[in-house]
């Protein structure tokens, strides 16, 4: 029975070859099967295609594309199979998003949508599916890998001991870091331009609701909130918890999707709301966000406080920490005397370039102590603030110790550990998987060379 079913499965992918539309671009010649892993057959056109997927990304191929490339493939098989064995599923919506944010990125490197479509040989539509079965292989992997992997956890002694195992000159480099304090104000807006936002919207709303227009049409043309403009506005099924409090109160008790909500305010701005779907404790809406704009008179009244807040703490009057409780606006950083907080590394301290633009061209230069001049903000929400900003330390730049960077060390012995159960994983699955490949391309230098690869009969 497994012999038939390997048989009708050779016939199955030579069927798939011999009517593939794929024709190589470089050498003309007609697609073929490269690969068989499990039921899954592996064309060449495939290959073809991630060669140049991953040449658009600008990711480095090491070695023979066609054998780095057709051995990837060969492994997304074993780890897309039992992720469907195992019933994993990804949201297709977001999926979906970051496809076209890839696809805005791309065209934006190659020049325009005709370029792209020259370099791929094929038209928009295609080039999206690619990129959407590319990106969902990858997903999809990510998260077989992670229930793989499950949850590693360590002590301080086993990463001591990884850490004296090796090599003095593989411990990672650490460039220099800087630990910087914060204080904010948030100019004021003047009530005729919140008048002037909540009359567009109020103009949009009328419209829509008269038949005039379709609340996505506006929403394309109007809306301030870049992630969902240009999808008419729409974001993804969502419960009260990933909303604004203030955005959710109101989606989730609109029942009418002809309807239009009431003007809601939140920290981005003001929004109109419309209900696209219901599904349980979640819910998928359209919005329109319209931000109302600071005056450069109040910006520059708030340039002014900050600058007798910073001669204060300079002449010695109030410490900054004790001038950022008095005064500072920002929730986040007032009750952490305005230390900010690095979420990649999950500490305070920032290299440069992992510090907000506006920051870092403040910071840089100053000593552990001074106190910057001034400066406007543009925070990630499109909210403009003033600042200040102090230098509270600064680490050189060094060679990685447990002393000063015990989280990088572990995280570096937990990587490996990971690799060691994927690749545990991977040799378990090619001593029982059934793998063919073309005899032309057996003679590559795998990454993984336990392959056992059947003969056809």
């Amino acid at each position: 029975m497994i012999m038939v079913k390997r048989y009708v499965l050779g016939v199955f992918c030579s069927f798939m070859a011999l009517f593939s539309t794929g024709v190589f671009a470089q050498d003309n010649v007609i697609d073929r099967v490269e690969w068989v892993v499990g039921d899954k057959c592996i064309l060449r056109s495939n290959i073809e295609e991630t060669i140049r997927y991953w040449q658009s990304n600008g990711t480095k191929i090491e070695g023979d594309p066609y054998c780095v490339i057709g051995e990837d493939l060969a492994v997304q098989r074993l780890f897309l199979h039992q992720a469907a064995l195992d019933s994993i599923e990804i949201d297709e919506t977001q999926l979906l998003r970051d496809v076209d944010s890839q696809m805005d990125y791309v065209t934006q490197r190659i020049g325009s949508k005709e370029k792209l479509q020259e370099y791929f040989n094929m038209n928009s539509a295609e080039i999206r599916e690619m990129y959407r079965e590319q990106l969902y292989n990858v997903r999809m992997m990510e998260m077989m890998k992670h229930k793989i992997i499950g949850e590693i956890k360590v002590s301080p002694a086993l990463v001591r001991r990884f850490v004296d195992s090796l090599p003095a000159d593989s411990l990672p480099f650490i460039p220099e870091q800087y630990e910087v304090q914060v204080l904010t104000l948030v100019p004021p807006i003047d009530q005729e331009e919140i008048d002037r936002v909540k009359g567009e919207l109020r103009d949009y709303t009328e419209r829509i609701l008269n038949g005039e227009t379709s609340f996505s049409t506006m929403a394309l043309l109007y809306s301030e909130d870049p992630g969902s403009a240009r999808r008419g506005g729409e974001l993804d099924f969502m419960g009260r918890a990933q909303l604004q409090p203030e955005f959710a109160a109101v989606a989730f008790n609109l029942t009418d999707p002809s309807k239009v909500s009431k003007i809601v305010e939140t920290e981005y701005g003001f929004h109109i709301i419309q209900l696209m779907e219901k599904r349980g404790d979640r819910v998928k809406v359209r919005h329109i966000l319209r931000t109302p704009r600071r005056s450069s008179e109040n910006i520059k009244k708030m340039l002014l406080r900050l600058d007798s807040i910073s001669e204060g703490i300079k002449a010695g009057e109030v410490s900054f920490e004790d001038a950022v409780g008095l005064y500072s606006h920002d929730k986040d950083t007032r009750n952490n005397y305005g230390v900010m907080y690095n979420k990649m590394s999950a500490s305070s301290r920032f290299g440069i370039d992992e510090l907000p633009a506006d920051v870092a061209r403040v910071v840089d230069g100053l000593k552990p102590g001074d106190v910057s001049q001034p400066f406007t903000w543009t925070l990630d929400n499109g909210k403009t603030v003033c600042a200040i900003a102090k230098m509270k330390a600064k680490v050189e730049a060094h060679t990685a110790t447990m002393k000063d960077d015990y989280e990088i060390l572990k995280g570096m012995y937990q990587a490996k550990l990971s690799d060691e159960r994927i690749e545990e994983w991977i040799r378990e699955k090619q001593r029982v998987t059934y793998v063919r490949i073309n005899p032309e391309s057996r003679n590559c230098e795998f990454k993984y060379p336990g392959w056992i690869f059947y003969e056809e009969k």
